[in-house]
């Protein structure tokens, strides 16, 4: 694996403000390892209401990052949710970028000397 470079880290603001919210993330994470969830075993998995659920889905139905095929089965809803092209392309690209903050693997497992990082911050200057 590449080292990452420090210089070149992208900015808070280059992450997708429409997927950077926990529950859109989190539906379109699901989404990505299940190939179609139904409203109410999206809802259960992400532990979260119908109100807030359908408000979060509808915005990336919008988007065109997910797609939902609304039918009745029984005279009952059921509204299987799918990851599109699209929401899988800008999961991935919100991944890539979002890793790039991270320190790598190695830094977790052996992290350096406290004084490491320190030496190259420069503090700012007192006003006394």
């Amino acid at each position: 694996m590449a080292k990452k470079n420090l210089s070149t880290r992208p900015t808070p603001h280059e992450l997708d403000p429409l997927i950077h919210e926990r529950l859109r993330l989190g539906i379109l994470s699901v989404l990505a390892v299940q190939e179609a969830l139904s409203f109410t075993e999206l809802r259960d998995l992400l532990q979260t209401t119908d109100g807030n659920l359908s408000v979060q889905a509808r915005k990336l139905e919008e988007a065109g990052f997910i797609l939902c095929n609304k039918q009745f089965e029984d005279r009952k809803p059921k509204s299987p949710y799918r990851l599109s092209a699209e929401g899988r392309a800008a999961l991935e690209s919100y991944l890539e970028t979002l890793s790039q903050f991270l320190p790598g693997l190695g830094q977790v497992r052996h992290p350096r000397k406290e004084g490491a990082l320190r030496a190259r911050v420069h503090p700012l200057p007192s006003h006394s």
